[in-house]
């Protein structure tokens, strides 16, 4: 009997500006390798993908079973009728315009997606969705991370009982000490998504899709607690199994 193919999942990668790497005079394509690890611990294949690309989305995702959308700079707000922001930061038009595309196509041919921090905004936004630009302009926002100087915040998580994520994790009615890395968050959550999930503070935390295919995305990173802690790890896991379904 032929050995199962492992399943390749197709993962965007950031752009890294030159100097960030030795040796990489013109900068280059690069992905954290928590998100590589937590994967392959699943049993998954990831793949790298590079923008600008200008290939067909269908084209591009068809040797693929999925598509992670990671973390990353900030979306540009155009894309969701916002002004300009001064805290907005590590734009990067090209990687949104692949992104974008790769969630419709992958929407609309029922592909799973996974969605991580800037993978979860964007899944909003594709979908008619809009971001508040920096929550410490919103009152009452608790402590969610301070990106551009290298913090992380730790909090609990809220889950919706029956939902996709609730049965990622096992059932459980909260997630704890969920790694949070972020300054933007949903302002209004897109009519074709559900809210499963949220932060003691009431901000979104994780979506999920109205339809039958798989779409969760959840606004914490899992991947930084994984291989610690295998409620995070499930998030993978059940991605995988889908995947595998």
């Amino acid at each position: 009997m032929p050995t199962p193919r492992t399943p390749l999942i197709a993962v965007p990668a950031y752009h890294l500006a030159s100097g960030r790497v030795r040796g990489w005079e013109q900068g280059g394509p690069a992905v954290p390798d928590r998100y590589i690890k937590a994967l392959r611990r699943s049993g998954l294949r990831p793949l790298l993908l590079t923008a600008p690309d200008p290939a067909p989305s269908a084209e591009i995702l068809e040797p693929f079973d999925a598509l992670l959308l990671i973390g990353g700079g900030d979306i540009e707000t155009r894309r969701y009728g916002a002004p300009s922001h001064p805290q907005v930061y590590g734009m990067e038009p090209e990687r949104d315009e692949l992104e974008l595309d790769l969630t419709h196509q992958a929407l609309a041919s029922g592909m799973p997606l996974f969605a991580i921090c800037r993978g979860f905004q964007l899944l909003n936004v594709a979908l008619g969705g809009t971001l508040h630009p920096h929550l410490e302009d919103v009152a009452g926002m608790g402590e969610h991370g301070a990106p551009q100087k290298g913090g992380s915040a730790f909090h609990d998580v809220k889950v919706a009982s029956g939902s996709r994520l609730a049965k990622a994790v096992g059932g459980a009615d909260e997630i704890c000490q969920c790694a949070s890395h972020h300054h933007q968050g949903i302002d209004r959550l897109s009519p074709e998504l559900d809210a499963v999930g949220w932060s003691p503070d009431g901000l979104v935390e994780a979506i999920e899709g109205k339809g039958d295919g798989w779409v969760l995305g959840v606004q914490w990173h899992p991947e930084m607690t994984s291989e610690e802690d295998p409620v995070q790890q499930g998030l993978f896991d059940a991605f995988a199994d889908v995947v595998r379904s």
